[in-house]
């Protein structure tokens, strides 16, 4: 089993990243783990509560439940992944049902922030777009697919996303064993690291 973590600041191309790499890969050798979907339960607050938490600071992941979710694939079990809401800031009730695979990639912007996480993946990646590239995906992401208005993600971006990024998500490129440039589209990275997996595997 090969563990592959692929971080980076928001909208900075990761989903393509990865989209690229399972695309060659077979389906039933590849799953992929999102860190949204390990936001911590925060059902005991309001939904006005909820929209005041900081979603882009480490502590808003229930890194634990990563943990022991990576361990056990890596043991060969099955696990429930959970089901994150964006429109209701909060968990689901449901879980997704992820089997072991041969290759596991696990992403988000905060995945290399979190020692025992970080120990757990055989390649670390880092995607890297400048920030005005990053905050347009981020518009057009958050607007057309997660039921946000424009001066709540502008909003968010000067008050939480900017400044986390800074603080703990930009340092974590020196763990990394590959940075990708993601301002267009890299085949070269995403080659080699494709090339990488699959020596691996074999």
């Amino acid at each position: 089993m090969l563990i592959i973590g692929i971080a980076g600041g928001t909208g900075s191309g990761k989903t393509t990243v990865v989209n690229q790499i399972i695309n060659e890969l077979p389906k039933n050798e590849v799953c992929v783990i999102s860190q949204d979907s390990y936001y911590k339960d925060t059902s005991h607050l309001s939904y006005k509560e909820r929209v005041k938490i900081n979603f882009d600071h480490p502590q808003s992941i229930d890194f634990e439940l990563l943990g022991e979710h990576l361990v056990a694939l890596r043991k060969g079990k099955s696990i429930q992944q959970p089901v994150y809401s964006f429109a209701d800031h909060n968990r689901t009730k449901k879980t997704v049902t992820t089997n072991p695979s041969k290759v596991i990639i696990v992403e988000g912007i905060l995945i290399l922030t979190n020692a025992i996480i970080r120990d757990m993946f055989d390649i670390k990646i880092y995607v890297h777009a400048d920030s005005d590239e990053r905050l347009i995906r981020r518009l057009k992401r958050d607007i057309s697919e997660r039921e946000r208005d424009m001066q709540e993600v502008l909003d968010r971006y000067q008050n939480t996303l900017k400044p986390m990024h800074q603080q703990f998500i930009d340092p974590t490129k020196e763990f990394a064993d590959l940075i990708i440039p993601n301002n267009t589209y890299n085949n070269v990275a995403v080659d080699i690291v494709r090339t990488i997996v699959k020596e691996r595997l074999n």
